[in-house]
Parts: structure tokens; C-alpha cells; sequence
């Protein structure tokens, strides 16, 4: 299977240009806004065999998240939320990759505070292009919208006149720059 509909992604490893990348997040606070955060440390990998059956594993440093607070990345650090001392890493691992109406659908599994759980997510591929200096470049743009709760991620605190301090739903995103090995 072919990632793209329009072309073929050459069979190999893209792994990830960490300079052009981003990876983070946005959840409802306090009702009226949304918060978002990011991670500093993660990696990618895309493995493209030589049928074109594509495999996808990113990983997160749950130490490297970056919020405007470091209070709250302490608390966000903490069993409450990602307990990074005894999980240190997020990980997502694809089982399919495909493509709908225009958009590449990504399927596969996402481990936050060891739980597992399934994710769908969503977005653009585009590439291969040679860059500047002859490298084979990819771009994949990808959003899911996962539970906290689910994974274990339960805090949360009533506000006095209704609702909740977070929501559940997180918006995960996703940027990644890969370059063929």
C-alpha cells in the first residue's frame, strides 16, 4: 500500500529532522480558553517496505514538557498527570496508515502512563521532495483527540459556579519533517 494517492513513497527509513519538527498539545481551560503546551524531546521514525507498507513510531520525553509555568510543569511531571518518574516516555506505534477524502489517517496505538489505548489520527502528508541538498524529504501534519482520562490522566478540580478546571479531550499535533536515510 501506498501512503500517498497522488505518489509513491520511495521503500526505506525516514527519520526525523528534529529542527523542523513540533510536537504538542491543547486542552479547554477553565471553560473559556484553550492551554497548549509542547514537548522538547521526542523522536520519529517512518519505515516504508519495499511493498510500500508504511510503519510510523514516535516517542515523547515526558521531562521535556515546556509550559509557560514551571509550577505547573512540575505538577504536569507528577502522579496526577504523567507520574515521569515512572513513565518517562509517551510512545505511538501505527498500524495502518491510509488515505481518505484527501487526508492521510493514521490508526494506530498511543501508551501515555502505561495505559494503551487505540488513536485515529488525522491529517496531511506531503512529499518526497529533494531539499537544497539533495536529501528525499517528507512532511506529515497530524492531529488526534484523545481522553486523558483514559490514560490516567484524572486531575482535575470544580470550578464554584460549574464545570471543570480541564476538559478531557486533548488535542494532540503532530509536525514531523522526515528525511530518508
Amino acid at each position: 500500500m501506498s501512503i500517498s494517492t497522488e505518489t509513491t513513497i520511495p521503500a526505506g527509513t525516514y527519520t526525523l529532522d528534529k529542527v523542523h519538527s513540533h510536537v504538542g498539545f491543547a486542552i479547554k481551560h477553565m471553560v473559556v480558553a484553550t492551554f497548549r503546551g509542547r514537548f522538547e524531546e521526542y523522536d520519529a521514525t517512518l519505515e516504508v517496505g519495499p511493498d510500500g507498507s508504511p510503519r510510523l513510531v514516535g516517542t515523547v520525553g515526558v521531562g521535556s514538557i515546556e509550559v509557560k509555568d514551571e509550577n505547573l510543569a512540575g505538577h504536569l511531571q507528577s502522579p496526577e498527570f504523567f507520574d515521569a518518574e515512572r513513565h518517562p516516555e509517551l510512545r505511538f506505534e501505527s498500524e495502518s496508515i491510509r488515505i481518505d477524502n484527501g487526508d492521510v489517517v493514521v490508526d494506530g496505538r498511543l501508551t501515555i502512563k502505561g495505559e494503551t489505548r487505540p488513536v485515529e489520527a488525522r491529517g496531511t502528508i506531503v512529499g518526497p521532495h529533494e531539499d537544497i541538498a539533495g536529501n528525499t524529504k517528507l512532511g506529515l501534519e497530524l492531529t488526534a483527540i484523545v481522553d486523558r482520562t483514559e490514560f490516567g490522566l484524572k486531575w482535575n478540580a470544580p470550578l464554584p459556579k460549574g464545570g471543570m478546571a480541564l476538559g478531557n479531550d486533548v488535542t494532540l499535533s503532530v509536525d514531523l519533517e522526515l528525511v530518508k536515510a
